[in-house]
């Protein structure tokens, strides 16, 4: 089996954009108490997770960096909303996304490395053509044309690891307290085949949740179907 990475297709045609985010997210750390970093992680979306039972969801709201022990606390009022699969680091967002849209998108389009959204048609098209994995999720977005887009989110499992002989053996740990992971990405991106799912076609890269990996079932589905928005860039896998 192959598998790939999406892009976003980059074509002058494609203006499409969206000013908008995520209605919550938890907060990010303002110092480990062990390894002494803060801030937060990026690419950990849960757009079809609802914050609206929580009573203190407003705290999740564009939260302020807090320290270590509140956002334990936080981190585990939400941790009973989200799927068995999920990671719950600093800086993870949730329910839809809000705001404001223009311009010309794809059947598939992808705001960032990250985030991929699909008009409803395409993503029933995926669906009836067998395609799994495909949790779609709406937006709330104002979009400033006539003919605007229907788009969903998808929300994606995070699965897979980089193989062993792609990361250096200078490697630092990861934090075990905040899962900080001090290293650069490998030079060589190496997925791990024993760690790659076989129930999902398309997902989020677990080891690099940035990077949003598709398997060839996938893409020859996009293909035959003709949608557009996205390309596709083989990975090597061992």
């Amino acid at each position: 089996m192959k598998f790939y990475e999406l892009t976003g297709d980059k074509a002058p045609r494609y203006t499409g954009t969206l000013n908008a985010g995520h209605r919550w997210s938890l907060p990010g750390v303002e110092s480990c108490p062990t390894c002494g970093m803060g801030g937060g992680f990026g690419g950990l979306d849960y757009p079809c997770v609802d914050l609206s039972s929580l009573g203190e969801r407003e705290k999740f709201h564009e939260p302020e960096p807090v320290p270590f022990e509140e956002f334990v606390r936080l981190r585990e009022l939400v941790r009973p909303l989200l799927p068995s699969w999920a990671v719950l680091n600093s800086g993870a967002a949730f329910g839809p996304v809000e705001g404001s849209g223009l311009g010309y998108f794809g059947q598939l389009f992808m705001q960032n490395p990250w985030t991929l959204f699909a008009r409803r048609e395409a993503l029933e098209r995926l669906q009836a053509a067998g395609v799994r994995g495909l949790q779609g999720c709406p937006i709330k977005v104002r979009f400033r044309t006539k003919h605007a887009p229907e788009l969903l989110e998808l929300q994606l499992e995070l699965r897979g690891q980089f193989h062993p002989e792609c990361l250096s053996p200078r490697r630092e740990p990861i934090c075990p307290t905040c899962d900080n992971n001090p290293n650069p990405l490998p030079e060589r991106l190496w997925l791990d085949a024993s760690s790659l799912p076989e129930h999902v076609d398309v997902f989020r890269f677990r080891d690099w949740p940035g990077c949003i990996v598709a398997n060839e079932r996938f893409v020859e589905a996009v293909k035959r179907l003709e949608l557009d928005g996205v390309v596709f860039e083989e990975l090597e896998v061992r």
